[in-house]
């Protein structure tokens, strides 16, 4: 499917009050690049979620549906629940997941009642913002990305080995944003700041953090003075973000929480911002070669099958044929992410 099949899809998505539709109508799709590729995508799957979004003085202006609820998407056919198994699927992480209970029964046809509903307390347990953008990624056919259900990977994957990554690590109060980056957050307690990230990254060490991206689709549209981001897992959703920029191009004022519990509550409502979080890091999407054809699937070898496909189909590739659940399979134990 070309972008602009895209593009349509995403505009029929959206009511045509939502300003989104004017967002992704404004992706320009020539020439061809990965990062239209990518802000195509994103744009796609926030209109299939009702298009909700947080404004830039980061209130939850809309909200339609839930991760796990049975409502259907904008598509009039597919269940909230299973689009995020699909994006579990598509990424091609769900098969890491096999010891996570709950995840074995997402990753079988049919959905029978048991299995939709162990499949969807494992999708409520399991953070899948990461996942979301893995799946994004290999949709895009992204060359050098490596897919994670974890943010700090491939975010330390563009500071340790940027030769490598199709990402360049970056400041995010001065450097301005653009279509196919990666804004990045800490999501513990205790606020680390971008500081506190670079020295975490530089320790050498392999550990975890908890964090949170979200994918570029627009940068200052018609020269309105605003980036546009998409999130999964924000709010249970596929969620768009407005923030302001200055006249450099860079986010304006990024708004930042202290690191206080209790910050917002009644009567001090200033500090109540979905925007406000503890950003740390740009991802840069470099320059890269225009898309010739489609790139295989990144972590769908060897068997060269997909269940969610890049579009077109490779000639290398076909579709996964659907696996039947065995019967008596054991449970998998219980556990949690990192």
């Amino acid at each position: 499917m070309s972008a602009s099949l895209i593009l349509l899809a995403c505009s029929a998505l959206i009511p045509a009050r939502a300003s989104a539709t004017q967002i992704c109508s404004q992706i320009p799709q020539s020439p061809p690049s990965y990062a239209t590729r990518i802000a195509l995508l994103a744009c796609t799957e926030n209109a299939l979620w009702y298009a909700p979004f947080i404004d830039v003085q980061g209130r939850l202006a809309s909200l339609t549906v839930s991760e796990t609820e049975r409502v259907r998407l904008h598509d009039g056919t597919t269940p909230a629940w299973q689009r995020v198994a699909e994006y579990w699927k598509g990424s091609g992480l769900l098969s890491q997941m096999s010891n996570f209970a709950g995840a074995t029964d997402c990753s079988y046809g049919g959905y029978g009642v048991l299995q939709s509903a162990s499949c969807r307390a494992f999708l409520s347990d399991t953070p899948w913002s990461a996942v979301f953008v893995s799946y994004v990624m290999n949709r895009a056919g992204l060359p050098g990305f490596r897919s994670s259900a974890s943010h700090i990977d491939f975010i330390r994957d563009a500071y340790r080995t940027p030769a490598l990554s199709p990402y360049v690590f970056d400041d995010p109060d001065t450097t301005a944003p653009a279509a196919g980056d990666l804004l990045c957050f800490a999501r513990g307690r205790n606020t680390i700041g971008p500081q506190g990230l670079r020295d975490f990254l530089g320790n050498g060490s392999g550990e975890g953090l908890n964090m949170h991206c979200d994918i570029v689709v627009a940068a200052n549209p018609g020269g309105d003075g605003k980036v546009y981001l998409v999130g999964g897992n924000v709010l249970q959703g596929v969620t768009m973000r407005v923030l302001p920029l200055n006249r450099n191009g860079a986010i304006f004022n990024l708004p930042r929480r202290l690191g206080v519990p209790g910050d917002c509550q009644p009567g001090n409502e200033g500090f109540c911002s979905f925007n406000r979080q503890d950003w740390v890091a740009l991802l840069k999407l470099k320059p890269l070669p225009a898309p010739q054809g489609m790139l295989p699937l990144p972590g769908i070898r060897p068997q060269q099958c997909c269940t969610l496909c890049p579009l077109p189909m490779p000639e290398n590739m076909k579709r996964c044929p659907v696996l039947q659940r065995p019967v008596d399979a054991p449970p998998a134990p219980a556990d949690h992410p990192r």
